[in-house]
Parts: C-alpha cells; sequence; structure tokens
C-alpha cells in the first residue's frame, strides 16, 4: 500500500486503537469506538431527547436513539485538507445504523477530541461496545471559494432542473 500524506495524531485517555485501514485498496479507515471517560463520555439522545450516561460496557442504541461516541484521538489535518467521516456500509446495511450528520467533517484546525455521532435507523436495539468499529474516515482535499454575486448566471444545458430532471422526472 502507498502512504499518501503523514497525519500528526494524538492519542486520547480512553482510546482502544488509532484509526487503520483493513485491506491495501481501502479508502476508508475504520474509527474504533473509544472506552468512556470522564473527560470524553460517551452520550445518548432517547426519543425524548434527554441525555442518559453510559457505562464502560458501551451502551445499546434502541431504534431512534443517536449517541455522540468519541474515538479516542485528537488530529492535526493539514490546511487544504479534511478528515471525512462516513458510515460503515455493513453496519448501514445490515442494522441500520449510521452517522447522524454524514459525511461528517473533521476541519483542518479543530484539535479537539474526535467523536462519531450515530443513529439507529433500524428495528432492533444495537449494542456498541468500546472498540467496535463504528464509522470510517476518508481524507480528502478541500476546495475553498469565493462568491461573486451577479444578476445572472450563465445559461447551462440543463438550467435550473433538479430532483429527478435529468432521468424520468417526479
Amino acid at each position: 500500500m502507498t502512504v499518501g500524506r503523514r497525519i500528526k495524531i494524538k492519542r486520547l485517555e480512553g482510546c482502544v486503537s488509532l484509526p487503520s485501514y483493513q485491506t491495501d485498496g481501502a479508502a476508508g479507515m475504520d474509527l474504533y469506538a473509544a472506552r468512556p471517560v470522564a473527560t470524553r463520555p460517551w452520550a445518548v439522545m432517547r426519543h425524548q431527547l434527554l441525555p442518559s450516561a453510559v457505562s464502560d460496557a458501551g451502551l445499546t442504541l434502541e431504534p431512534g436513539d443517536r449517541a455522540r461516541i468519541p474515538v479516542g484521538f485528537a488530529v492535526a489535518i493539514p490546511d487544504g485538507w479534511e478528515l471525512v467521516v462516513r458510515p460503515r456500509s455493513g453496519m448501514a446495511w445490515r442494522d441500520g445504523v449510521t452517522v447522524v450528520n454524514s459525511p461528517g467533517t473533521i476541519d483542518s484546525d479543530y484539535r479537539g477530541s474526535v467523536a462519531v455521532l450515530l443513529v439507529n435507523h433500524g428495528a432492533q436495539p444495537i449494542h456498541i461496545k468500546p472498540g467496535d468499529r463504528i464509522a470510517q474516515a476518508v481524507l480528502c482535499p478541500v476546495g475553498r471559494a469565493r462568491f461573486d454575486e451577479v444578476d445572472e448566471l450563465p445559461a447551462t444545458q440543463r438550467g435550473s432542473g433538479g430532483f429527478g430532471s435529468t432521468g424520468k422526472g417526479l
């Protein structure tokens, strides 16, 4: 496997495993649930949106629940790049568990504890424990722009058609 950029990463208390690629061709590196610690606890939002504590044994994510799960590290992403947090396809397909704010972005100027926001869209409770692979991250370049306000935009063949306008339509 060819190694690209080198990224500075700081292991935090509760870290079980740093991000890792599972195969030579993997685009995403797996993120692992850290052990809950006082400075980086896990948190669950139940249906009634009340936060509840989580034990060292992990948590049971009931259908409809959201959870904030630290992954045990802080990272220095280079300027002009972002770390994109994405769902793991197996969890999404098998269990209905995905990343709430998918894709999540870790900006180049953020230096705090990285956490993953999960939601259970499935019909069954899912148990998540420290060390479980809960998401994946991909390092991506970021283009920045300056917007120039104009009165008219250049015409295109598509024009303003959206939401299925290039296919069979709505």
